[in-house]
């Protein structure tokens, strides 16, 4: 996702509107995209900030409460596969995700399915 402009170029850009030249004259002059200046000054005449609008956070995992149940079935059995979770997931606790949601979850605790070439299984590392 890109960067956000400053409070400072939004500032500058109400200023020269406000001062007489068109929405479309200073962002050329600003090298910045026409909408750009013409949301920031929609956004400025109804709101009367140009502060950029809150972002919409992190994502939610609908796994997040089902967290120590996920750590502790890996544990009692390192040898599960994505699809294994994925399917005791959705009987014991009826909650139906996908393979790379449940891979998402595991990463961001730092736990990985490595194949083991000599029992052709996987197992947590």
């Amino acid at each position: 996702m890109a960067k956000g402009y400053s409070t400072d170029l939004r500032t500058r850009v109400v200023a020269l509107v406000e001062a007489g030249d068109s929405r479309r004259e200073v962002a050329r002059l600003l090298d910045i995209a026409a909408s750009t200046t013409i949301r920031w000054m929609d956004r400025w005449q109804t709101t009367g900030s140009v502060a950029a609008k809150p972002g919409t956070g992190h994502c939610r995992s609908p796994l997040k409460q089902h967290e120590r149940w996920l750590l502790d079935l890996v544990t009692a059995e390192p040898d599960l596969t994505l699809d294994e979770i994925g399917t005791r997931l959705a009987s014991a606790k009826k909650l139906k995700v996908g393979r790379t949601s449940i891979w998402r979850f595991y990463e961001r605790h730092r736990i990985t399915f490595k194949k083991n070439t000599a029992r052709r299984r996987t197992g947590s590392a």
